[in-house]
């Protein structure tokens, strides 16, 4: 589909620095709602007088609903104005916030949760806003650090919500999220402007009704089967529904004139395979998320824990979103000189040792800080390429539907990542006393797999096509680079 050009609009010209440092403060801002609790989930209960399986959906509805946006405010953003669709997904982060931070009960919370989830789609908006006005030598580096956001924004998360949570009420870490939604929502204002180009055309609602069942039931299933069991009925019935959903959706996509997301497009070779090396990344990086934080916090008398307060826990994941943010402009110059497969062949090389490390230096806090900066650096390196390989085999029309349903996939690994690792640390335990906790066998065949799937992600990223443009001009008359089957 070409892009129809929107009716211009008096505003003076974007300044290229502005508009980047508003976009990833944005994108580090919206990333911050997936740690935002995590200090907070041993005390729900208590605070939301609940019980404790049923707080876990403080947690779960912020997942299923920004899996279920992300794709359909890509699209909405490609048909009506990304920064229209920018500014409305913040503006459900400050409602979202706002919602929590007045709670008392599960509720409330579970609505306040749930509207900040609606917000996940900023981070390909922002990505495609900047493919639509930068300058092509600038664009590189900007979307790589925007990218990179993702995990910049949960790494550094932890640590200030643990702090806050400590210090303050914990209801101040909703305000805080609401305060700095709001920042943002006036600097994309004042500073951004709106991409001139657009798709047009009229919404697939058939679409995004077949992919939000599909997508509620998968992610449900997947992040509720441990404590409703496996083999549940519960269980089976979410994931037969989200088969035969996602089956219909996609026979009705490879059908409707003007589809919700382009299967065809998304069948390139160039898109598939970075999408699906974005699902095992997903996987991967959620390992570190999940095992360093308990091994830091576990007692020492476990013989393996280190006995660190949450907040210490956090302080050790921080310098892993530092080195993300300063491996951006790296990956923008590995894949300006030597192309994006490259850069995410490297990436995952590097989160692949980081992980292997792991698992043999785990004794002290410095060295676990060692492997959080490694990981950090390979994943900074792999997020910052997988923009440039979607947008080099993209319409321009289409740029933010595509980077949404990348960041979708990152979503999915995530998401399985959570529920393997929880089967495994459920299943590999030892005794303390009346107390059971996770082996340390448990935790080392985690790293172990996270090192595996960042080595099936580097076999993905091997079979991409070679020497693949890093960045592309960003013009709605720009012909493709890469048709279906190269």
């Amino acid at each position: 589909m070409s892009a129809v050009p929107a009716e211009p609009e008096a505003s003076a010209p974007p300044r290229p620095g502005a508009v980047v440092a508003v976009l990833a403060f944005a994108g580090i801002t919206v990333a911050l709602m997936q740690t935002l609790v995590i200090p907070l989930v041993p005390q729900l209960p208590t605070l939301l007088h609940a019980s404790a399986s049923d707080t876990t959906w403080a947690i779960t509805a912020t997942l299923l609903a920004g899996a279920i946006a992300t794709p359909m405010v890509g699209r909405l953003g490609d048909m009506y104005g990304k920064r229209r669709m920018l500014l409305l997904s913040l503006v459900l982060l400050v409602i979202g916030s706002t919602v929590a931070a007045l709670s008392d009960s599960l509720p409330p919370m579970i609505i306040g949760r749930t509207l900040q989830g609606l917000a996940a789609g900023v981070i390909p908006l922002g990505i495609s806003i900047m493919r639509d006005e930068l300058p092509a030598d600038r664009l590189g580096t900007a979307t790589a650090m925007m990218s990179a956001s993702l995990g910049v924004g949960g790494a550094l998360g932890l640590p200030a919500a643990a702090l806050l949570a400590d210090k303050t009420d914990w209801h101040m870490l909703f305000w805080t999220s609401a305060a700095l939604g709001a920042v943002v929502t006036v600097l994309v204002l004042v500073l951004v402007p709106e991409s001139k180009v657009r798709s047009g055309g009229r919404f697939d609602l058939v679409g995004a009704v077949g992919l939000a069942v599909g997508l509620f039931c998968l992610l449900l299933g997947i992040s509720k089967g441990a404590d409703w069991g496996w083999t549940s009925g519960s269980t089976d019935a979410l994931f037969g529904t989200a088969v035969l959903a996602l089956g219909l959706w996609g026979w009705w996509e490879l059908r409707t004139k003007e589809p919700l997301v382009d299967l065809r497009t998304t069948a390139r070779r160039q898109v598939l395979l970075t999408n699906l090396a974005s699902a095992v990344f997903g996987f991967a990086m959620f390992a570190m998320s999940l095992v360093l934080p308990t091994l830091l916090q576990l007692p020492k008398t476990t013989g393996f824990g280190l006995g660190q307060s949450m907040l210490t826990a956090g302080l050790v994941l921080a310098p892993s979103g530092l080195v993300m943010m300063a491996t951006a402009p790296l990956s923008a110059t590995i894949s300006k000189t030597r192309g994006p497969k490259i850069t995410l062949m490297l990436g995952a090389l590097v989160v692949s040792a980081g992980y292997a490390v792991g698992i043999v230096l785990m004794a002290e806090v410095w060295q676990l800080i060692i492997v959080s900066a490694v990981i950090g650096a390979g994943i900074g390196l792999a997020y910052g390429a997988m923009p440039g390989l979607i947008m080099a085999a993209v319409p321009v029309s289409e740029t933010a539907a595509a980077n949404s349903l990348n960041t979708l996939m990152r979503s999915i690994g995530t998401s399985i990542s959570s529920a393997v690792a929880g089967v495994i640390l459920a299943q590999m335990t030892m005794s303390l006393g009346p107390v059971t906790v996770p082996s340390q066998n448990g935790f080392r065949l985690i790293l172990a797999i996270g090192s595996g799937a960042a080595l099936v992600a580097l076999a993905i990223a091997a079979f991409l096509p070679n020497r693949t443009p890093a960045t592309t001009t960003p013009t709605p008359d720009r012909q493709l680079e890469a048709d279906p089957v190269s």
